[in-house]
């Protein structure tokens, strides 16, 4: 009887174990792929008044932003559908919130581009650039998941 109890409580012990290494490992792989969606998202706002700019008076620049803006709904999309661990799921709901509203002023801006308005000063005071610091402003928060 007691080879039986030490068996059983040696099974939760282990399952335990694995459940736990689990999280740990979810948590470590879900701050990889959020650092690597804010480096993505950083290089995009870099990259995005200059891209701007040129598609004022350049029609093959114009058609590569409008790429690079669907291409980041894209990215967006794809981190939102991300499964966050439990430690992580507060971070996850803040940036997917920020996330929308960043796809809201891409979709905002692609139509103003269809219509042919293009002028980098607003980019720059839009919408998009304010939320996209707020995005990765929280990137302090998901290093200390990753850690």
């Amino acid at each position: 009887m007691k080879k039986m109890i030490a068996i059983a409580f040696l099974a939760v012990l282990t399952l335990s174990g694995c459940s736990l290494l689990g999280e740990v490992n979810s948590s470590l792989e879900y701050a990889d792929n959020t650092t690597a969606y804010m480096n993505t998202v950083k290089e995009f706002a870099n990259e995005l008044p200059a891209s701007a700019q040129d598609a004022v008076t350049n029609a093959e620049a114009r058609q590569s932003l409008e790429k690079d803006l669907e291409q980041m709904q894209t990215e967006i999309e794809e981190f939102n559908a991300t499964e966050p661990p439990e430690i992580a799921e507060t971070i996850h709901e803040k940036i997917v919130a920020s996330n929308q509203q960043l796809s809201d002023g891409i979709e905002l801006y692609l139509n103003n581009i269809e219509k042919g308005q293009i002028d980098p000063k607003a980019l720059e005071e839009s919408e998009i650039m304010q939320t996209i610091d707020q995005i990765t402003s929280l990137s302090d928060q998901i290093e200390k998941i990753g850690n």
